[in-house]
């Protein structure tokens, strides 16, 4: 679909934007501002923010699709493909920038991301105006795309999120309750959609792809959105004071640790931890002590058991670092790492409702599943939905 000059869209989408993650330059960078964090389109008439951890985000609101005093009273409810035509995509390197006017000459307010987007406001002389998070101000239409153009590349740079609503949910080997039970996932659980018929979608779990009920949860999909230069400056701060913070509180349990194994002799699991920065190379090591233990759903121990994020959680606890039991909670801490060829050890790496801990050369160590326990997995294994960064 073209848009004409200074035409409006038929619906405005007001967004939010929840940052969590390194800055980036105008060259390619191993960081990401949003590491996920995203725009979240619904079906329906109304778009929600999908972080879980709300308090520790600078900026959010809720997402709504809002008919114009001069649409049609009975517009029927959009689609979302209509709300995908209605983006604008950012085709670039890294980033471009978002200005104050259309022009090369206008103040830069913000950042748009290779791959992020930003609804369409109107047209102005080779520059759409956008709204993207916070920003609202122009880029030069050379770099994105929108309309039709926009529909397709959307479906494959946003992710198809299912929110788990209760507090255990059964996945199943087909779309119908009177199929085989292929595992449980906790309230909260972010899972990736596959595939969507009548009443169910399937989805990615750590025991295979199986269905569950809409019913049980809530679909959205998730875009990264434009950073504000503001924004920016407020997050690389907080972040800096974070991660300092995290550093002197591993560096103090860990010495806690030395002294109380000073006298005992651990047996070592071989397995190769090297490159990043020494807290990180520590939590991949001492988490690597507890493979052959068992998982436990819901569980936190690290030698009685343990579910996947409960093993994370826990390892980290030994470095003074509280995390979340959850994985969608997981996917908000520290800040993003571009792609598995920039983790280090001690990265957290997200799955479609699973997390583990990177150990270097490639590799995972997790709390898999009830059959298989605590285990070391090529990190690649399945879809990774984000990395974290936390020293």
């Amino acid at each position: 679909m073209a848009h004409k000059t200074k035409r409006t869209a038929v619906y405005l989408l007001t967004a939010t934007i929840a940052f969590t993650g390194m800055g980036m330059t105008a060259q390619a960078s191993s960081i990401l501002p949003g590491g996920g964090v995203s725009l979240a389109l619904e079906n329906g008439n109304k778009l929600e923010d999908v972080t879980e951890d709300k308090s520790s985000l600078p900026i959010q609101s809720i997402i709504e699709s809002i008919p114009l005093a001069n649409s049609d009273a009975a517009q029927a409810e959009p689609t979302e493909e209509d709300m995908f035509r209605n983006l604008v995509i950012a085709q670039v390197d890294s980033y471009v920038n978002v200005r104050s006017t259309s022009s090369e000459e206008g103040e830069i307010l913000g950042k748009l991301y290779d791959n992020s987007v930003g609804t369409f406001i109107s047209e102005e002389n080779g520059w759409y105006q956008i709204n993207s998070g916070s920003v609202t101000g122009y880029v030069k239409a050379e770099y994105c795309v929108t309309g039709d153009a926009a529909v397709e590349i959307a479906k494959q740079v946003g992710k198809r999120i299912a929110t788990v609503t209760t507090e255990t949910l059964y996945v199943r080997a087909e779309a119908s309750t009177e199929c085989d039970i292929i595992g449980m996932v906790p309230q909260a659980a972010d899972l990736l959609v596959m595939e969507e018929t009548e009443g169910w979608v399937k989805v990615d779990i750590e025991e295979g792809q199986g269905w569950i009920s809409t019913e049980y949860v809530s679909l959205h999909s998730e875009f990264v959105q434009a950073e504000s230069r503001e924004e920016e400056e407020r997050r690389l701060a907080k972040e800096e004071e974070e991660r300092k913070k995290a550093q002197a509180a591993a560096a103090a349990a860990q010495a806690a640790q030395a002294a109380a194994n000073a006298s005992t002799t651990q047996e070592e699991i071989s397995y190769p931890v090297s490159g990043g920065s020494e807290m990180g190379q520590a939590v991949a090591n001492y988490a690597l002590q507890f493979v052959g233990n068992p998982y436990v759903y819901g569980g936190t121990s690290l030698t009685n058991g343990a579910d996947c994020s409960g093993f994370v959680m826990s390892v980290y606890a030994n470095f003074g670092v509280s995390l979340p039991h959850s994985d969608a909670g997981d996917r908000t801490q520290g800040y993003g790492v571009d792609g598995l060829a920039n983790a280090q050890p001690g990265d957290i790496v997200c799955y479609s409702g699973h997390v583990g801990i990177y150990i270097g050369g490639g590799q995972i160590v997790h709390a898999s599943s009830s059959r298989t326990g605590i285990i070391v997995s090529n990190a690649g294994y399945r879809e990774i939905l984000a990395i974290r960064r936390i020293f």
